[in-house]
């Protein structure tokens, strides 16, 4: 049976969670979710008593996942499924019909409705933190949610800092990823294309991207590890703009995972590289 997880008493995570599915998860039970952000929470709330799969590889675009029929046998058999929602994961989203317990993460109180119908809300930690406390409810683990959310808060405080002093505020990134980073911390986004990083721009849309980029003397266009990089070179060429990458963290690519990168360790250098491009001090 399916059942949906809603959070009748808001964000009970920081109070010790609710009483309901998934409450008491016992030790060794398999929670399975649908990309790497909603796996590495899961794994840091859970800890070791539970098994986490995350049905994204590394190496592979969560968007254009497509589940095999050996997928859908590990959602369906799954204690917990964590998916974000609102056709982030189409397929996942389908495949999920049927199973035990299934949390729609973009369900949460204060991240429903989208900017811009930006799903990548994991990249403002403040609103991260809102998904960590939501997982920490469901798993019954607000110890490790709280844990979480106070490495979330020091991460936030270091973009805060980094980001406050800088020579240019604009980003120029390969598709609309960063609404949520750039609204947090007083940026502005130039987004070549729209929500599918595959998706080709219109001619007519390039030609205004890049007068955009000529007009706020960007100085920087941004890649991402997942995604081609062809459009975003020919604005660059066309700009004479450098290229740099600005990770949107929707997964690890395989040398990333090799080397035991993680969100945290992703969020910084992000901040790195944008703190070089737009000239902060």
């Amino acid at each position: 049976m399916r059942m949906k997880i809603v959070l009748a008493c808001g964000l009970v995570a920081a109070a010790g969670g609710c009483a309901g599915a998934g409450a008491g998860l016992p030790a060794g039970q398999r929670v399975v979710a649908g990309f790497y952000p909603l796996a590495f929470a899961a794994r840091q709330v859970g800890g070791s008593r539970l098994e986490v799969d995350d049905l994204t590889p590394p190496g592979v675009e969560p968007h254009d996942l497509e589940v095999s029929p050996g997928d859908v046998q590990r959602i369906r058999s799954a204690r917990v499924v964590l998916l974000l929602g609102q056709g982030f994961q189409p397929q996942l989203e389908a495949a999920a019909r049927g199973a035990r317990t299934v949390v729609w993460l973009l369900d949460t109180r204060g991240l429903s409705r989208l900017a811009n119908g930006d799903p990548h809300v994991w990249l403002d930690p403040s609103r991260y933190a809102l998904v960590v406390e939501r997982i920490g409810a469901v798993l019954h683990a607000p110890r490790g949610a709280r844990r979480l959310v106070a490495r979330l808060r020091r991460l936030d405080r270091e973009y805060r800092i980094g980001l406050a002093r800088c020579r240019r505020r604009e980003i120029v990134t390969t598709h609309r990823a960063f609404v949520y980073l750039a609204r947090r911390y007083g940026l502005s986004q130039i987004a070549i294309s729209g929500l599918s990083p595959e998706a080709e721009p219109a001619p007519g849309d390039l030609q205004r991207v890049v007068a955009l980029v000529r007009a706020t003397h960007a100085t920087t266009v941004f890649l991402e590890p997942l995604a081609s990089p062809r459009i975003a070179r020919t604005v660059a060429r066309e700009t004479g703009a450098r290229t740099a990458v600005l990770d949107p963290v929707e997964g690890l690519t395989r040398s990333e995972a090799e080397r035991g990168e993680d969100y945290f360790s992703l969020m910084r250098a992000n901040l790195a590289t944008l703190r070089r491009a737009l000239g902060c001090r």
